[in-house]
């Protein structure tokens, strides 16, 4: 043998082992581990999926068969989600992975809104094509035109102020200064006798705003006293002919609900309401009342029917004179700090937009955020 190879030869291995036969445990030992085996697997199973209510939620938030287990994830404590009250989302509990310690957050699982970058494009699950134009209506899945198209709050504690501005599209000047000088949180209501819609949709939209479409129901007075064309009457809607319904439903796309314009005789009739709510939602659209008559059923008549609706507070604009619009809006701002939020509807006036546009800054120094009206919306289908 070479002195190279007694150099690196490790000590010990040139000697001959003795080959040891092991033990076999006595009858008494192999009982008790069997024992101790039995209730560590017991406490394990219980640690690890709960009983067996629990056991389809853990397995939820296992990883997938097919991801490869780390040691990390071996020693991971499996997630649990509690539910809690909407809009807030589950609350998952889950150790840090790094630290061991418990980590809580909030998610939203049913926020179905659009990407900002695709917010001016209609879904096509949501469109239902018709000879009146493209028609809004539930996809398949569930998803309503109000759960997609809705804006974004910031879902902080906070006095809240939807405003409504209406009139979208009837003039051009008007629209494009509504577009532009309001802030995403403030609600465009489109008309359906405006022109370009399409345009100005897809202009608001890529603002972050959130739409509505000024539906022309009938007034007291009506025909003398007229909202314009494709008004639905009382007579069509007990009827259940909702063509002239679906003749302003067609103009544009992308918005969460309608609106009433006008129709103080309509929304004050049970046999109208009642099959005009149900018709909204079945398309998956919420119903705001512009709070312009007090016999209006809109609101209750939609809670009745389990469809989304919110009625407005306070009519901002009813004198164009822009002092009487700021102290319009003073006064919304007190109705919101008394219960919490309020609603104010405008139309797309030049002296309104601009007492609009002057008071919002102010008012959000003051604690105040402006958010789309289907915040605060009642929906059923979120409670």
């Amino acid at each position: 043998m070479s002195i190279e190879g007694e150099l690196y030869r490790p000590l010990g291995l040139d000697r001959r082992q003795r080959r040891k036969i092991p033990r076999l445990p006595s009858a008494g030992s192999l009982l008790v581990v069997a024992g101790a085996v039995a209730i560590v697997w017991g406490s394990t199973e219980v640690a690890l999926h709960g009983h067996g209510a629990r056991r389809d939620v853990d397995l939820l938030a296992r990883p997938a068969a097919s991801e490869p287990a780390t040691a990390s994830s071996e020693a991971t404590v499996p997630v649990v989600a509690k539910p809690l009250p909407k809009p807030s989302g589950p609350t998952i509990i889950s150790p840090d992975a790094r630290t061991g310690h418990v980590v809580f957050r909030v998610e939203d699982a049913n926020d179905y809104r659009q990407s900002p970058m695709m917010a001016h494009m209609p879904d096509p699950a949501l469109v239902e094509d018709s000879q009146f134009g493209p028609l809004p209506v539930r996809a398949a899945d569930g998803r309503r035109p109000f759960d997609v198209y809705r804006g974004a709050s910031s879902g902080k504690p906070a006095t809240r102020i939807a405003i409504v501005v209406g009139g979208l599209g009837i003039s051009q000047t008007g629209s494009m200064e509504a577009v532009e000088k309001f802030p995403a949180g403030v609600t465009l209501g489109f008309s359906p006798a405006g022109n370009s819609l399409d345009r100005w949709m897809q202009a608001a939209r890529r603002g972050g705003h959130e739409l509505l479409l000024q539906a022309p129901l009938e007034p007291v007075g009506y025909p003398t006293v007229d909202p314009g064309e494709n008004t639905l009457t009382v007579a069509e809607a007990a009827a259940g002919d909702f063509a002239a319904l679906y003749a302003s439903l067609g103009k544009i796309t992308n918005y969460v609900g309608v609106m009433n314009y006008m129709g103080a005789r309509f929304t004050g009739e049970p046999s109208a309401m009642d099959p005009f709510i149900a018709e909204l939602g079945r398309r998956g659209l919420m119903y705001l009342d512009d709070g312009s008559s007090a016999r209006s059923l809109g609101k209750d008549t939609a809670l009745t029917a389990g469809v989304p609706t919110a009625a407005a507070n306070v009519l901002l604009d009813e004198s164009q004179d822009p002092a009487a619009v700021t102290k319009q809006l003073d006064m919304l701002e007190k109705v919101a700090r008394a219960q919490g939020s309020a609603i104010g509807v405008a139309s797309a006036f030049d002296q309104s937009i601009a007492a609009i546009a002057a008071w919002i800054p102010a008012a959000e120094q003051r604690g105040i955020e402006i958010v789309p009206v289907s915040a605060l919306a009642y929906d059923p289908e979120e409670r």
